[in-house]
Parts: C-alpha cells; sequence; structure tokens
C-alpha cells in the first residue's frame, strides 16, 4: 500500500506555508515598503542555499471528523543558509501573520534559533519585525499555564549565543518587547531609518500607562536610539541594512573555536601614504581627521565603522591589515577632544569585549586627553563606565598593537594598553598624567595669577613644559617599541600582523570575564 496520499497532504502543507499572510498580507507588507520575511532570507543569502527547519510547523484547526478546516502557518521562519559560502542560521517574524506577534508555533521556532546556532556553531542572524506576547487568549481557562519548573530559563540561550558565535540582528519594521530585547543582545545591530522602530512598549501602552502621547517614530526612530546606543548602525533600506550584516560577518570565525579568516589582498603591505606626514597639526590644540589616518593605514575600503553616533569620541570597526581582520579603536578629537565619556567607554568596553570573544587582533590609534569632565560627565557616572573599559583592556587576551598619534594623558589613557601591546609612537605624541593647559592652570596658578600680564605667563610656562614633552626620551628610555615616522605606519603593522600567527592559531575557545566595575 503506498504513503501517496500522505505526501500529497505533505506537500499541499508545504504549498499553504509558503502562502504566509496570503496575498492581502502580503500585499500590505508591500505597502508599507517592507519585505516578506522570506523576501528578506533570499537577499542575505547566498543564491538558494536556504534550507528551512520546520517547513510544515503550523496551528492547525481540525473538525470533529479529524479533517483540516485552517492551516495558520508558523510565523517564525528559522533554517540554515549560507553568506559568502559559509553557514549561517537566520531566522525572523513573518510581519503578514498575527503582525509578527508569536503564533504557538512561530513561538516555538523562535525559541529554536539561538539553540540552532548553538548546536552546530554558527553565525545567528535574526531579521525582526513583531511585538512580543499578546494579552488575546490570556483569559483561557482550563489546561497547563506557563512553563514546567524544571525548565531552563528561556533567555539562557540567547546570553549562551553570544559567548559562542556571531549574532547580528536587523530591526526592519516595529520591533517590540521579546524582539526588541532579542535585538540588543546581539554582537552588531542595524535598523532602516524610515521603516523601523525599536520599542520597549509601543505608543498605546505609554499613554496609558505615563499618559504620554507619541508616535513610534517619537519612541524609538533611528533619530532615537543612534545616539541611545540601542543599535549600532542606520541602512537606508532593508537591502543596505542586510549588506551590513554581510560585512560584519566577514571580519569574524563562524565561532569561537574557529580562529579569524585571513584575505587575499591588492594593498601594498609597503605603502607608505606621504599624507600621514603632516596629517597631525603642530598646534596641539587644532583638530584633524583621525578617520583618514585609519584608513590610510589599513588595506584599502576595508574600514567598517559601528556605533558612530552613539559616544562619538570614539571611534570603533573593524578593518583588515594585509588581509587579517583587526579590530580598530580610535580617538576624534573633533567631539569633546576624544575625551572619553560615559557612552564612549561603554562603546568602547563593549567593542574590546567583542573582539576579546572571537580573538579578533586589535589596533588601537591614540589621541586620548582623559576622561570628560564637568557637571554633565559626572552625572552620568564617566569614572565607572570608564574603569570598566580600562579593565577590559588589561584583561584582554588578544594581540594588541598602539600607535600614540597624539595625546595621551590621564587614567583614560590606560584602556588604551592590553598586555603585551605592540607599541608605536609618532613624533607628534604628547604624554603625561594631564593635559598641558590644565595641569599648568592647577600647578602654576599663584604664578600665573601675581604675573603683570597672566595671560603671557601662562603661555610662557605652557611653551617651556610643551618642550619637556618630546617623545624622544620615551624612545631612549624603551617606554615605547618603536619611535616611528607616520608614513611607515602601515608597513611595521602589517608585519606586526605576521608576528601574530601563531599566536592566533592558538586562540581558541570561549573566554571568561570576571565582574568589571
Amino acid at each position: 500500500m503506498s504513503w501517496e496520499p500522505e505526501i500529497r497532504e505533505l506537500e499541499r502543507r508545504r504549498h499553504l506555508a509558503l502562502q504566509q499572510g496570503g496575498k492581502e498580507g502580503i500585499a500590505k507588507q508591500h505597502a508599507r515598503g517592507r519585505m516578506t520575511i522570506r523576501e528578506r532570507i533570499d537577499v542575505l543569502l547566498d543564491e538558494n542555499s536556504f534550507r528551512e527547519h520546520g517547513r510544515a510547523t503550523a496551528s492547525p484547526v481540525y473538525n470533529d471528523n479529524g479533517d483540516l478546516e485552517e492551516y495558520v502557518p508558523a510565523n517564525y521562519i528559522v533554517g540554515f543558509g549560507q553568506i559568502d559560502k559559509r553557514r549561517v542560521v537566520v531566522g525572523g517574524e513573518d510581519f503578514t501573520l498575527k503582525g509578527g506577534s508569536p503564533n504557538a508555533a512561530g513561538l516555538r521556532k523562535s525559541v529554536y534559533a539561538e539553540h540552532l546556532a548553538v548546536q552546530y556553531r554558527t553565525p545567528l542572524v535574526r531579521m525582526l519585525e513583531g511585538g512580543g506576547g499578546s494579552v488575546k487568549g490570556s483569559g483561557k481557562k482550563g489546561g497547563t499555564v506557563g512553563e514546567p519548573v524544571f525548565t531552563e530559563p528561556r533567555f539562557k540561550i540567547i546570553a549562551d549565543a553570544m559567548g559562542m558565535v556571531p549574532v547580528a540582528s536587523a530591526a526592519l519594521g516595529a520591533v517590540a518587547g521579546f524582539p526588541a530585547g532579542r535585538l540588543v543582545a546581539s554582537h552588531f545591530s542595524v535598523m532602516t531609518e524610515h521603516t523601523a522602530q525599536v520599542l520597549i512598549g509601543g505608543p498605546a501602552l505609554v499613554e496609558r500607562a505615563l499618559g504620554v502621547r507619541m508616535t513610534k517614530d517619537e519612541l524609538g526612530g533611528a533619530e532615537v536610539h543612534l545616539r541611545s546606543g540601542i543599535v549600532d548602525n542606520v541602512a537606508a533600506d532593508e537591502h543596505a541594512a542586510l549588506a551590513q550584516i554581510r560585512r560584519f560577518l566577514s571580519y569574524l570565525p563562524s565561532n569561537v573555536w574557529q580562529r579569524t579568516p585571513r584575505y587575499e589582498v591588492a594593498d601594498d603591505p609597503q605603502r607608505m601614504d606621504p599624507s600621514l606626514l603632516d596629517s597631525v597639526p603642530r598646534d596641539s590644540n587644532a583638530g584633524f581627521d583621525m578617520r583618514a589616518i585609519v584608513d590610510s593605514v589599513m588595506d584599502t575600503d576595508s574600514f567598517f565603522e559601528i556605533a558612530p553616533l552613539f559616544g562619538p569620541s570614539q571611534i570603533c570597526g573593524f578593518a583588515t591589515l594585509n588581509g587579517q581582520p583587526v579590530g580598530v579603536l580610535a580617538n576624534d578629537c573633533l567631539h569633546y577632544a576624544g575625551a572619553m565619556t560615559a557612552e564612549a567607554a561603554q562603546k568602547y568596553r563593549r567593542f574590546v569585549e567583542l573582539c576579546d570573544t572571537f580573538h579578533v587582533p586589535v589596533v588601537n590609534f591614540i589621541d586620548q586627553p582623559g576622561f570628560m569632565i564637568g557637571p554633565e560627565s559626572e552625572r552620568n557616572g564617566t569614572i565607572r563606565y570608564g574603569m570598566a573599559a580600562v579593565a577590559a583592556a588589561a584583561q584582554a587576551t588578544v594581540p594588541w598593537a598602539v600607535i600614540q598619534v597624539h595625546k595621551g594623558f590621564g587614567v583614560a589613557t590606560a584602556a588604551h594598553y592590553a598586555p603585551g601591546a605592540y607599541i608605536l609612537a609618532w613624533p607628534s605624541v604628547e604624554s603625561g598624567a594631564l593635559p598641558l593647559e590644565g595641569g599648568v592652570a592647577v600647578a602654576f596658578h599663584r604664578e600665573i595669577a601675581a604675573a603683570a600680564d597672566p595671560e603671557a605667563k601662562r603661555r610662557e610656562l605652557e611653551e617651556q613644559l610643551r618642550q619637556n614633552r618630546s617623545p624622544f626620551p620615551r624612545a631612549e628610555s624603551f617606554a615605547v617599541h618603536e619611535l616611528i615616522d607616520p608614513r611607515e605606519t602601515r608597513p611595521i603593522l602589517c608585519e606586526w600582523v605576521e608576528w601574530i600567527q601563531p599566536q592566533l592559531d592558538t586562540l581558541l575557545g570561549p573566554v571568561s570575564f570576571c565582574v568589571r566595575p
């Protein structure tokens, strides 16, 4: 006897699942300017590489005779795929069904996404659009409720995944509740500029609880969250957002048990850019373009910045250096003179921990005048977040190279040095306990006040002390490995990349951190 009838029924159900929310639901999604989850998967992954898990998962309705009357597919899609021929797990809500709020079948597949990524040690990509739970149906009586007391907390696997595999998430519409929590439980997050919002609670809930009436964009649009630090980057549209995720993953291994990749590049490791010679002005208070310096040293067009608008005095991102992915840290003197604010410190610590988790070597360009000072800085708890950044660097295990570009003052400078750091200095560097101008104002306030011309006296003292801050004595004392011509930076760092290859081969497995302040 053949099983042909059951196979026909299986094929019918697979066909029904592919209909998602039906023609009307899909048309509404497109009218909002957004793709469906299946379209997003096709854009993200290599062509024809998606292998869905749970194709027949659904919330069916049967009549008394056991015949199928209604077939509602799971509104969460999950499975394997490939990005640049590397396996990933991809998952996301189907907004055409219940607005992405999980039905029973969708919730199970949603919870499965992290388990799948951890089990097979593959990166996880979430494409988020939808809310969390709903009060609808909560009034029904009978049956079991809640999870058994012996069940492992659902959120443990989300935390575990971040210590094992790269996790990247995109907010591609309204994301609230549990999906919003998942968004921030990522190593990289991106949202579309005009079609996405990230919310703990939506406008109706906020108005009911607080009496405040706001739109979704006013509550949690891109303008809000690029500066709140909730998301890292913004993208013009969904295609651009998914392209950023592909690029982010290219710098990382598939899991912590693999070493970082290495790429063939055309950029000459011996290239010396003459513009670096005058990239730092002689006037120590004049600003300059640190990103131009980074771009000049790294492989051409390889720098990918993360969270540029959150804590903008600190630059974080990935690049390649002679084909080796590296984490890039740098100060931006055009924001607070490069000082470490509370927000910059949080971004810095998080990025250092990301690089350490996946064993990505770090290159650090220093122009650090210290922790940001003033009443706002004190209210924001800058010293606590700053010391957490210092602790992250002090306990880092990855190879670390430092380029002393300009200023290096105070305790905040300690965040730029990891154990065993390879330290290079440019002739433009100044360092000490305090920036020169502030230090003179504090240490010589009586002499300055008593002078016939206090301003002239201040300038005289500053110039005298500046002459004593030459970088040559530090090089003579072996306080740096080398004092170099700025144009030599790329060739020297490319040579350092070769030195660290044996170390990268052995830096494998999960890392552990103690509690940080």
